[in-house]
């Protein structure tokens, strides 16, 4: 009987180890943004998105010579065509980041206004709603390295 097919593959673990923390660390600096740079009470995350963002994060990271760790990501909010900075993450701060990742989220304006202005008429809290930001569950992220490969060059360092 074969053992190893049944054990639980280690780089799947480390993905969602890795994963995991990058949710986290994406939660997070919504968190931080919502008061210092979109002044607003609430911002409503589709499900699912920051593990999605997550996960592209990692595949981008698959031909990096330090993975994930070398990895910077410029966060944005798009809004009406304009674009805001919300934060910038360094997954880890030890490793010289080696790539950048720029991530635009986006604000779910559809039926979101509607629905809005029908509970300020009707509701006894209308400053609750009038700062509220809604994401779309779409996103554009992009990839840029920060370095060029030299063939027969040794390893980076991570």
């Amino acid at each position: 009987m074969d053992h190893l097919s049944t054990a639980p593959n280690i780089g799947d673990a480390l993905s969602f180890v890795r994963t995991s923390h990058l949710v986290t660390m994406l939660e997070n600096s919504l968190y931080r943004a919502k008061r210092a740079k979109l002044h607003c009470s609430k911002v409503l995350v589709p499900k699912e998105l920051t593990t999605r963002v997550a996960q592209e994060a990692l595949k981008l990271s698959l031909d990096e010579p330090c993975g994930l760790r070398g990895c910077i990501i410029y966060m944005n909010l798009e809004s009406c065509n304009k674009q805001a900075a919300l934060d910038t993450i360094v997954y880890d701060c030890s490793v010289e980041p080696t790539f950048e990742l720029r991530l635009v989220l986006k604000q779910d304006n559809q039926g979101w206004d509607y629905l809005r202005d029908l509970l300020l008429n009707k509701s006894c809290f209308p400053q609750l709603f009038r700062s509220v930001i809604k994401l779309s569950p779409k996103f554009h992220i992009s990839k840029r390295r920060l370095y060029f490969s030299v063939v027969g060059a040794g390893n980076e360092e991570c």
